[in-house]
């Protein structure tokens, strides 16, 4: 097969491009400045380029604070540029995989979200976000899947993790947020889920699937499980209200997302994240300035 993938310069993408050449896959990775996907002549050229037979759209303006002061800037990267992707999929009869987010839900749940869960996004973010996974499935039924990720983690780029290692070795005390509950979500395992479901898409499966790893924690638990695998003391990172931290963009209260459908068509179960952020520490720890 051959992928193309976008935004391969942020952290997922970044994996499963590393993913990809390890099975031996035929793939291309794209950053922001070889592919802007809002502009239709440059998403055009890609595909007739590299002759795709799945598109993996890892772009997306990510900076959830600043969608809220310019959501048309984040609609134009999350809504239009999957639209643009999704039609020269059709015109070069390839496949898309849309990658979204927690944030298309309220945040208000007691139990997992579904995939098929009613979304309802509190944020300009989400609702970009939210208009990127509809273009797409509108636009190419037969042949695309939305893949929603929350609470990401890895080894490039700034993240919770990389940022709670660098503070534990810092600070006496560390101020972490206990009434926010979602999953935690290592990016390797994103792009292992994205490379098992390629082939996938367009036969045997279409629509929303949720790809977080299993299990739920808090910010605060999080920062604990950190410190406890870097052999520090976990009583250091002391709980504290979303009110401590007050943002332009409401953080979703509970985020955690079911994984049905991931059982249904028979994938690879969704580990643990504490099993996860073991195997992650060490190589983020590698790959973090001293």
């Amino acid at each position: 097969m051959r992928w193309l993938v976008t935004g391969a310069g942020g952290m997922l993408g970044h994996d499963l491009v590393e993913e990809l050449r390890t099975r031996d896959e035929q793939v291309t990775g794209l950053g922001h400045l070889a592919l802007d996907i809002t502009a239709p002549d440059a998403v055009d050229r890609a595909l007739a380029a590299h002759h795709p037979d799945v598109v993996v759209n890892c772009a997306a303006y990510t900076a959830v604070d600043d969608a809220e002061q310019d959501e048309e800037s984040a609609l134009r990267v999350n809504g239009d540029g999957p639209r643009i992707l999704a039609r020269a999929c059709v015109a070069y009869e390839a496949r898309l995989i849309q990658v979204s987010t927690d944030y298309v839900f309220a945040g208000d749940a007691r139990t997992p979200y579904a995939e098929d869960a009613a979304p309802d996004p509190r944020t300009a973010y989400g609702r970009t976000k939210l208009a990127g996974e509809r273009a797409v499935l509108d636009e190419l039924p037969d042949a695309s899947a939305v893949v929603r990720i929350a609470w990401l983690y890895g080894v490039h780029g700034r993240n919770f993790v990389r940022t709670m290692t660098e503070l534990e070795a810092r600070r006496d005390t560390v101020d972490v947020v206990d009434d926010q509950r979602g999953q935690p979500t290592w990016s390797a395992d994103v792009a292992a889920t994205i490379a098992d479901l390629g082939p996938r898409v367009g036969r045997d499966m279409t629509g929303v699937l949720h790809a977080t790893n299993s299990g739920e924690a808090t910010w605060y638990d999080l920062a604990r499980e950190v410190f406890r695998l870097l052999g520090a003391d976990p009583d250091r990172v002391r709980p504290v209200t979303s009110e401590a931290f007050a943002r332009p963009a409401p953080r979703p209260a509970y985020s955690v997302l079911a994984h049905g459908r991931r059982q249904r068509l028979g994938l690879a179960r969704a580990r643990d994240w504490r099993t996860a952020l073991h195997e992650a520490l060490p190589r983020i720890r590698k790959e973090t300035p001293s």
